[in-house]
């Protein structure tokens, strides 16, 4: 295969060592949540004295930098997340966490360098874009919707014509980029159950109505509910994290309380996930003279990727890397990702990116939110650079090539 885009792989790499640098100086001040100015700070700087237009919203530290070729044409997106996870780090690097009680555990700190890396080799090559891409710094990934805020925020408008993010995966191979057309991540929701009886002294349950053994049985009967209703091609998972209840030995409580997740892969499944646990629940509540309250509070959506945005991704990394650097997933992955919110409005895609140091048994390192995870930061070469040539190739050729 002859490989068109080897000016990106080679500015990459020259720019690795700042890749690094910046990366390494988020990774030691990690920020939660909606609000991150330390991180926004360093990336400012870091585009400090490109030919970049900034937005900014109320609702989040969220970053759209903007640029604009000489001619009118297509609007591409690029986005690399901002925020860490609330876990103590114990990976021993010299460049460790110093925020009490926060880590980069998702590779976070790797995507706002990658995303930086791009804006800078497409801020050198201006004059050849045919069009404007979108560098989209988002917080809030971890659980806060940020991508939700930045879209209501207006940054997006007019909302470009396609979207692409890059995720590394410390647990995969090395350097080999993978995805797939369709459900890419599943949707997320928080389910809790509150389970009210009556209570008693231990001695006597039949002068009370106890609620743990109904919340046993309501756990049961979710994971029956999943086997037997759920289609394995649509499928559901199901898991109750949380089981609280009771003070001390000798007393019955009044409530129990059960605290899980939903991960489903269509709209459809989503909806009709919900509506059986509204009606299950309650049920076996109140066939043992107690009642369930059921809450469910949405998270993200499904992250559906583009038919055409995955065999353009899969084009550009093939003609940049080779076709060795390519893997499609055979199946969906049922973590989730608000990117989601974009690839609602826009047609796109996501791609994982393999970090585990090159000659490592890669199925033996740490996953994304391990306190130990680590990664070989030589990979942001390439993310960077796949960025650059996606928003450069799609600019001038659209899907339809």
């Amino acid at each position: 295969m002859t490989l068109t885009d080897t000016p990106w792989r080679e500015d990459a790499e020259n720019l690795l060592p700042d890749l690094v640098e910046l990366r390494r100086a988020i990774h030691r001040e990690p920020e939660l949540g909606l609000q991150n100015p330390k991180t926004l700070a360093k990336i400012k700087a870091a585009l400090a004295g490109l030919p970049l237009e900034f937005r900014e919203g109320p609702s989040t530290t969220g970053l759209l930098a903007i640029l604009r070729g000489p001619s009118n044409g297509r609007t591409v997106l690029l986005r690399g997340d901002m925020d860490a996870l609330p876990l103590h780090e114990d990976t021993g690097l010299d460049f460790a966490s110093e925020t009490t009680g926060a880590m980069h555990a998702c590779g976070h700190d790797t995507h706002v360098a990658m995303l930086v890396g791009a804006a800078k080799m497409l801020c050198a090559r201006k004059e050849q874009l045919t069009g404007t891409v979108y560098f989209m710094f988002q917080p809030g990934e971890e659980g806060h919707h940020g991508a939700r805020f930045m879209l209501d925020d207006g940054l997006l408008d007019p909302l470009p014509d396609a979207a692409f993010a890059l995720h590394i995966m410390p647990n995969a191979p090395h350097g080999i980029f993978t995805g797939r057309a369709g459900p890419l991540l599943a949707s997320s929701d928080v389910l809790s159950i509150k389970i009210t009886g009556k209570g008693g002294h231990a001695s006597m349950p039949h002068d009370a109505v106890d609620p743990i053994p109904v919340a046993c049985e309501i756990v049961s009967a979710i994971q029956t509910m999943v086997t037997r209703k759920v289609s394995v091609f649509d499928p559901a998972v199901i898991t109750i994290a949380k089981i609280e209840a009771g003070t001390t030995n000798n007393i019955i409580p009044e409530t129990a309380n059960l605290l899980g997740t939903i991960r489903t892969l269509s709209p459809r499944r989503r909806a009709m996930v919900a509506e059986e646990l509204q009606r299950l629940a309650p049920g076996i509540a109140a066939a043992h003279g107690c009642e369930a309250q059921v809450h469910i509070e949405q998270g993200f959506p499904v992250t559906l990727c583009d038919d055409r945005a995955v065999r353009f991704g899969q084009e550009v990394v093939e003609s940049t890397f080779g076709a060795e650097s390519w893997m499609t997933l055979d199946a969906p992955i049922m973590g989730a990702e608000d990117f989601a919110y974009v690839l609602e409005k826009v047609p796109g895609a996501m791609f994982f990116l393999g970090a585990s140091h090159e000659g490592d048994d890669w199925r033996q390192c740490c996953g994304l939110h391990s306190n130990r995870m680590v990664l070989d930061e030589s990979v942001m070469a390439k993310g960077a650079a796949l960025h650059a040539a996606i928003a450069e190739r799609f600019l001038a050729e659209g899907f339809d090539s």
